[in-house]
């Protein structure tokens, strides 16, 4: 009786279909649909994070390696500045509040 080698279940590397870095690292737009109109909007990975930016949601720093959601207006009309970058949970809670007040840094925090 000859040998047999055993069955190989794993595709090989070099069969596998090669993924586009950028929308690994970037992840996918889709259009939300809000009270304000349609977003595309766009996961970030923490590990794609590496720029500080202002949340508009809650006026606070958003940090390099922060997981968060960039969004722009799907309407075609705008460019690259109208991307704002949100904190996950202030993208989501965006209708159940008010405009934030954008304050100076020498302003009071509270009152």
């Amino acid at each position: 009786m000859g040998s047999v080698s055993p069955r190989r279940n794993r595709p090989r590397r070099d069969d596998t279909a090669h993924l586009d870095a950028d929308r690994v690292r970037q992840g996918v737009a889709s259009v939300q649909q809000w009270r304000d109109g349609e977003w595309q909007v766009r996961g970030i990975s923490g590990g794609a994070s590496v720029k500080t930016y202002r949340c508009p949601g809650c006026d606070q720093e958003i940090r390099p390696g922060v997981a968060h959601v960039v969004a722009w207006p799907a309407d075609g009309r705008g460019d690259l500045t109208d991307r704002r970058h949100w904190h996950s949970g202030c993208w989501r809670a965006r209708d159940r509040r008010g405009p934030v007040v954008q304050r100076g840094r020498g302003a009071p925090r509270h009152g």
